[in-house]
Parts: structure tokens; sequence; C-alpha cells
């Protein structure tokens, strides 16, 4: 199989309404995906609140013959609440999606206290019967927490056949996301790693010009969203890595350099190590974008555009009046909730992968946007 994976989280939008996917653009998108080669689409019950799964069943599963491409979901955790709960959500992912059974299905999220629902729930026993019965061909579970606690779940559940984690080389050494420990905790386990998160939610496609001269330097013709995804998949257990594509051009972009793709060089690692500590020193909000955040808001607070908006400020020249991020924000609270509007409920903070203090960051957005509204 090889190493890039379509993750359906990040669709392009019919204006910009995040429950629109633009059904066409990704039609055009997956016939290209495909053309070269790649199989593997991932898709969750949360993506595009719902809309991720039936866009899989119109542009893709409705398009194509079965064994054309192989599909991932993910059982939503956080929702369940007993076990009888989970062949209901199975069953309607499934129909969602449009198909008879799971090329591979994990649980969302596990993690943290999500660990203790898990066994009440007795989710993985519930997911190795779904492989039995031919429903699921591999289960496995995407992970947001330190490699002692994966470390503990793979040593209670030697039954799964792969995790998904977030690397990048940006969070590789970071003491927090943890992945470099994460990759060698799985590898140790003799568990193949599926990569989530590989350009940081688009953080690393757009980075510093310093860092991007580095690259730029070595190699002249690859983006610098090409360094993070070969980092990537340049690691020996790592089977697949997502990439969450937007557009066109990102499926161009991807497949010029995945479809042959070539393994970093000793060079290379180093080049992105220095990258990286270039980057650390300009992002503000370590936000990856996965808009988990705004299911719960009550308030409908666009929390992942407002802070890729306010990072993207912080590196502005400080005599600027103006910013054209302000503007984009002025724009953002006519559709969406403004950050001043937070009521400071924390069902946010409980869905955020990265365990972010969300609302004190809303605070910093209020006081940098709204001045002048």
């Amino acid at each position: 199989m090889k190493k890039l994976g379509f993750g359906l989280m990040r669709l392009p939008l019919v204006n910009d309404d995040f429950t629109k996917p633009d059904k066409k653009q990704l039609c055009d998108m997956i016939d290209l995906f495909l053309e070269k080669g790649f199989r593997y689409f991932d898709t969750a019950w949360f993506y595009h609140n719902g809309q991720s799964e039936a866009a899989v069943k119109e542009c893709l599963v409705e398009r194509y013959p079965r064994s054309a491409f192989l599909l991932a979901d993910k059982m939503p955790l956080i929702l369940i609440r007993e076990e009888s709960e989970l062949e209901e959500y199975f069953n309607t992912q499934l129909e969602r999606c449009g198909v008879d059974y799971f090329d591979y299905y994990l649980i969302h999220d596990m993690g943290g206290n999500r660990r203790k629902a898990a066994e009440e729930t007795h989710i993985f026993e519930f997911l190795s019967e779904k492989k039995k019965a031919g429903l699921v061909k591999h289960i496995g579970f995407s992970f947001h927490d330190t490699a002692d606690v994966l470390d503990v779940i793979l040593s209670e559940h030697p039954e799964v056949d792969f995790v998904q984690i977030q690397l990048n080389y940006l969070d590789w050494e970071n003491d927090t996301i943890q992945s470099r420990k994460c990759y060698e905790t799985a590898k140790r386990h003799g568990k193949p790693v599926i990569v989530m998160e590989p350009v940081k939610g688009g953080t690393l496609a757009n980075i510093p010009q310093e860092a991007e001269n580095l690259f730029h330097a070595c190699l002249t013709n690859l983006s610098a969203a090409s360094w993070a995804i070969r980092f990537a998949a340049s690691h020996e257990n790592v089977m697949l890595v997502l990439s969450g594509m937007s557009n066109l051009e990102q499926v161009k972009d991807n497949l010029s350099y995945m479809e042959n793709f070539i393994p970093f060089t000793e060079e290379e690692y180093a080049l992105v190590q220095k990258a990286a500590d270039i980057i650390n020193g300009n992002i503000v909000i370590p936000c990856t974008g996965c808009a988990y955040c705004i299911n719960k808001c009550p308030k409908n607070i666009a929390i992942p555009k407002y802070f890729a908006l306010y990072n993207a400020d912080m590196q502005e020249l400080e005599t600027k009046a103006w910013t054209a991020q302000t503007m984009l924000y002025s724009h953002f609270s006519e559709q969406y909730g403004r950050a001043g509007e937070c009521i400071e409920c924390g069902q946010c903070e409980k869905l955020c992968p990265q365990h972010l203090p969300v609302r004190e960051w809303l605070k910093k957005v209020t006081a940098r946007f709204e001045r002048a509204l």
C-alpha cells in the first residue's frame, strides 16, 4: 500500500460552511487520488458534523467498486454512554458510508479518562467480534496522550492491529504531544503506525521564511508541506500518513512526491530539526485545526479559525495598524460567534486533543481582534 492516505476532515466547502463539503470538487480530488494508485480514505463521525461520511458515500462509494478503495471510520467513544449504543453507532456509520464493512475501524481518541469508558462499554471486545464477523478487517485506535498511557493500552489490548498517532517534525520531541516516544512505544509493541496531523493542521505548510529558505537550499522544487509529510512517511514503522487535503492543488502537490516516495536522508532529518527550532519560536497557539471544539460550542465560535488568525497576526510587524487577519476576523464573526461571546462553559477544552486552555486563548483573541468591532 502506498504511504499516503486521504484524510476527510478538512474537505473543500461550499460558501465556507463547515457542514457543506463541496462534493463536485471532492469528486475530482478522489478521482486523481485513485488514478495515481492511492487507496486509503479516513473519515469519522464528527468530521464536518457528520457530513464527511455522507460525502464518502456520494463521492467515493457510489462511484467506484468496493475493491478500489480502503475505508477507515471511527467509533465516537466520547458519545457512548452505554454498551448497547455501540451497535447503533456502528450500523449508522455503515449506512452513512454506504458500505457493508470497514477495512480499518478505530476507537476515536483513546487516552485520558476515555480508557475507563472503553473498558466499561467493552468496546475492544465489540470490535473484536466485528472483526470475526468480517464487518471490520483491521481494528485500532487513534490516540492523543502520553507514551506511558499508550504503553498500558497496548499491553492490555494486544488484539489491536495498528495505532494512529499525531506525528510531525514539530512535535517529534515535544514534551506534551510526545510524537517520538509514542512512535517508539507502538514500534516496541509491534503495532504499525498511521500518522495523523503530519502538517500540524496546516502549520507546517506555512512556515517562516527562514525555515523555508533552509528547505529550498536543499531541494528547490518541493513545498513546505512535502517536507512534513515525507518526514512522517520516512519512519520504517509508519504504514501510512494521512493528509487532510482541502483542494485539488493540495492533492496534486502530495501526489507529486508520494507517488514514487523516497525516504529522508540523514541530512534531511537534521534539516527539519533546524526548521522546527525556527518554527517553534513563532507559533503562539499550538492548535491543529481539528475543529472538534466547534461541535459542542453553544455559541458556535469558530475557534480553530480564530486561533489560526491569531497565530498569523502575531507574526506581523507590531507597527502595522491594519492586518489581513483583522479583516478576516470581522468577516468570520458575521457567520460565527465572536471570541468575546464565549461563556466559558469549557466544552471545547473537554474535546481538545491538544489539551489547550481554549478559554484563556479566546480572551487573548478577543483583546487582539475585537477592539475595533
